[in-house]
């Protein structure tokens, strides 16, 4: 510190030694330079523990000596301040300021500091807002060479503060600190599978990476993952030197929550019940009530942003907030503690449950892809819902219709996998009252309709004669439908055509008399359409299609209109065109590849590979085939087993392989197989000309009434007072 008698030139005259390796925030360090060059006032904020001062001491000593600020950087630690009447005592004693007259300490530093250029560094005012930021505007405007660096968890609120929010390290940067702070124990660990779930688990946060790595002198990495449920006994044990709110992660946290007011302390402990990213609107219905009022909700959510305890994301999907999981943790023990949980918990099932309804409803429209972005956004909010209702008591119809209602996100946005898991844990739980029955029907179907796309007859025959039982048992009409739709698909995809045909057609016709109309109908019309088309009926199969087309369009849908592209583009091929067929499949494959369909996308790549070989290019086509071949494992079986869908694979790799001969054949489908998907795609597409997803056109009026090949009106395109309802 500076002698109180003498003035002292040295630059970092009140700055504490850092002694320990600043690991991974020299992106952050700059731009807090270039901050402090444009601006007099400069704020970091963040979140407890995730290392506000330490970029802020570490900035100020980077500071060069007789530079800017010649008469130094002096650092004002706060944290121990309870008074708001002594904060410029604080600044005072921290300036070496020795004042033995009557002024009041804020006279004593506008006369030291008005003729000084100095670096005046605020260490964590978070709790002493109102008095530091009079302070501070008073002494900038009096102080034209003074420049104030501060930290805290929210801003000072001053005019002309620039902020930098700092965030929690990214993956690499948390595990290169855990390593680092491993290595001074004597430790070696390296950046395997456990240390970067860990970091991962710690949010990146600095502070509580430090407190784990101090646990390795008993622990492994593995061991900590362990005993990670209880993160805020486990990480305790600060170095001595450290503040006192930094010698366990709970007192960290707990800082933070006392600044909190009552109204923001009870806001924060029912966000816990959030999983990932939520919005204005879910917090509104899920938080409030039982005193916190709706009205009020904006204005409390705002003070916790301020405060760093809640996080704002600019998304596709929009404004969305959340929470790092270590406060969220901290709330769930309060809202525990409060004996709210299982209400807020409930309140929360509900408002996705509401979500997922209007997103079925809305899949049938024009906002078909922002559908489809708010469901992934949404996900790990429906994991939990769905996670609730299957596993407390009575709640399990809700759990099969959740599941149940989520068929366009499994079937149409690549998720069969983790669909089909939601889908039997679902069915396997019993529900006695038949008024749920119908939820658990549409649950068995879908489940029926996810193992058919894998390639898995035998689990999908099994639920899905259960749902047609069911349906008949109940007399549901609608479920008997859907079941009798998708056994029909089972037959398609193990080569039963006839069968398939029969099924198919009576499917629609139930559709017709019950006045469905959704992607689903549609999807039931286009297999109909690949069914006539593998038994030689292509100009059926195209009429088909060209009507599912037509509705599509009218309506905005985009997916189940790919899949009828894909049968055109199947048709264009075998009547030799070509340049209309890759036309049809890139953009078959342009719009599965936006909803991020694998099964679509595959499908396509495999097509164009036959029309690639058929123009000429066998090695192109050879390699379009391997991308195709490491798409298929994400999906299920290749092609279905079946060996009219494999068909035109056949055809295309006896032709690759005559031209190329078997060694540079298998060569070519190496590499296809090293691209990946998304390179496999952009392969693919690069050699079409379809039009791009955003020049489709949108609705333009009513549904017209489909013809098959043989002049009969299909039922699946007809006008229908249900158009975009929910499926089932």
């Amino acid at each position: 510190m500076r002698d109180r008698q003498r003035e002292d030139r040295s630059p970092h005259g009140s700055l504490p030694l850092e002694t320990d390796r600043f690991v991974g925030r020299a992106g952050e360090l700059a731009a807090l330079a270039g901050a402090l060059d444009a601006a007099r006032l400069v704020t970091v904020t963040g979140a407890g523990g995730v290392g506000k001062s330490r970029l802020a001491v570490r900035a100020a000593m980077r500071a060069p000596a007789g530079g800017r600020w010649r008469d130094g950087v002096w650092r004002v630690d706060l944290t121990p301040l309870r008074d708001p009447e002594f904060v410029a005592y604080a600044v005072v004693e921290a300036l070496g300021l020795t004042d033995h007259t009557t002024r009041l300490p804020r006279e004593t530093l506008l006369a030291h500091l008005g003729g000084r250029q100095l670096l005046l560094l605020l260490d964590g005012f978070e709790h002493l807002v109102e008095p530091c930021a009079a302070l501070v505007s008073d002494l900038l405007r009096h102080a034209p060479g003074l420049a104030v660096l501060a930290t805290g968890r929210r801003p000072l609120g001053v005019a002309g503060e620039r902020l930098l929010p700092l965030a929690p390290l990214d993956e690499d940067a948390a595990v290169e600190l855990f390593a680092d702070r491993a290595a001074q124990l004597g430790l070696a660990v390296d950046g395997d599978e456990d240390v970067r779930e860990l970091c991962g688990r710690l949010d990146g946060i600095p502070l509580a990476i430090e407190l784990a790595a101090g646990r390795l002198r008993a622990l492994s990495p593995g061991q900590l993952l362990d005993r990670f449920e209880d993160r805020f006994r486990l990480l305790t044990g600060g170095a001595r030197d450290a503040p006192a709110r930094h010698q366990t992660l709970r007192t960290a946290i707990g800082w933070s929550h006392e600044l909190c007011t009552p109204g923001e302390r009870l806001l924060w402990a029912r966000l816990s019940v959030f999983a990932g990213p939520f919005d204005l609107e879910a917090v509104e219905y899920v938080c409030s009530g039982d005193g916190l009022d709706a009205d009020d909700v904006l204005d409390v959510l705002s003070e916790l942003l301020a405060q760093s305890v809640v996080a704002r994301e600019d998304t596709a999907t929009g404004v969305r907030y959340r929470m790092l999981g270590t406060l969220r943790a901290y709330g769930a023990d309060w809202l525990e503690a409060m004996g709210d949980a299982t209400r807020l918990r409930r309140r929360h099932r509900d408002w996705y449950m509401g979500l997922a309804t209007w997103c079925e409803l809305d899949w049938f429209s024009p906002r078909q892809r922002e559908v489809a972005a708010r469901i992934e956004t949404e996900l790990p909010n429906l994991r939990r819902a769905l996670e609730y209702c299957l596993t407390e008591p009575d709640e399990a119809h809700l759990g099969q219709y959740l599941a149940g209602s989520l068929w366009f996100y499994w079937a149409g946005c690549g998720r069969l996998s983790e669909g089909r898991r939601w889908l039997e844990r679902s069915v396997q739980l019993d529900t006695e009252q038949t008024a749920n029955e119908q939820s658990r029907l549409k649950a068995l179907w879908v489940l029926g309709y996810v193992a058919i796309l894998q390639g898995d007859a035998v689990p999908a025959l099994a639920a899905l004669q259960e749902c047609r039982e069911g349906a008949e048992r109940v007399a549901s009409p609608t479920a008997l439908a859907y079941a009798e739709h998708r056994a029909g698909c089972l037959a398609l995809v193990t080569d039963d055509m006839a069968r398939a045909e029969t099924l198919l057609r009576s499917a629609l016709e139930r559709y017709q008399e019950i006045g469905e109309l959704n992607s689903n109908v549609l999807m039931g019309q286009v297999e109909l359409a690949m069914a006539r088309a593998f038994q030689g009926d292509l100009p059926g199969a195209v009429t088909l299609c060209e009507d599912v087309r037509q509705v599509c369009e009218d309506h905005g849908e985009r997916w189940t209109r790919s899949y009828a592209l894909y049968v055109l583009g199947y048709a264009a091929f075998r009547d030799g065109d070509l340049a209309g067929a890759r036309e049809l499949l890139t953009e078959c494959l342009a719009g599965a590849h936006a909803f991020r369909d694998l099964l679509g996308s595959v499908l396509a790549v495999e097509l164009l590979a036959l029309v690639t070989v058929a123009e000429g290019d066998a090695a192109e086509a050879a390699v379009l085939q391997g991308a195709a071949a490491g798409m298929w494992p994400s999906v299920g079986l290749p092609l279905f087993g079946s060996a009219y869908y494999n068909a035109p694979h056949e055809l295309c790799e006896t032709k690759a392989r005559d031209r190329l001969g078997d060694e540079r054949y298998e060569e070519c489908v190496r590499q296809g197989a090293r691209l990946g998907r998304e390179a496999g795609v952009a392969r693919a597409l690069g050699r079409g000309r379809g039009r791009s997803l955003e020049t489709l056109p949108g609705p333009r009026g009513s549904v017209r009434p489909a013809r098959d090949a043989a002049g009969t009106r299909e039922p699946a395109a007809s006008p229908t007072r249900k158009g975009g309802e929910t499926a089932g």
